[in-house]
């Protein structure tokens, strides 16, 4: 069973920069697509960011530009760094590992537990 543990997060001015990361516990991170999702209060959980185990990148538009996801398999570490940050990216920040079947089939089989990002204006 992969753990997964996000830090990183706090309070931090519109304009500035915070870089999450993830540790992973257990084997077989390497092979794994890794994901970043948010949760703004009173919003549903949404897509920042995913990495393939090859390092093919994609991001939600709200994060294009501004956002960047890496990892680092000889740490087990999945990485989100966030500039520019805005008010409305505050939220919980939550890592997720997909288990992929398919090109079209990616389903997420773990979550960490979450940490906080603060925008303040």
């Amino acid at each position: 069973q992969v753990q997964l543990v996000e830090s990183g997060g706090g309070l931090v001015q519109a304009g500035g920069s915070l870089r999450l990361s993830c540790a992973a516990s257990g084997t077989g991170f390497s092979i794994n697509a890794m994901g970043w999702h948010r949760q703004a209060p009173g919003k549903q959980r949404e897509l920042v960011a995913t990495i393939t185990a090859g390092g093919s990148t994609n991001y939600a538009d709200a994060a294009k530009g501004r956002f960047t996801i890496s990892r680092d398999n000889a740490k087990n570490t999945v990485y989100l760094q966030m500039n520019s940050l805005k008010p409305e990216d505050t939220g919980v920040y939550y890592c997720n590992r997909y288990s992929i079947t398919t090109p079209a089939n990616w389903a997420i089989v773990s979550w960490g537990q979450g940490t906080q990002v603060t925008v303040s204006s």
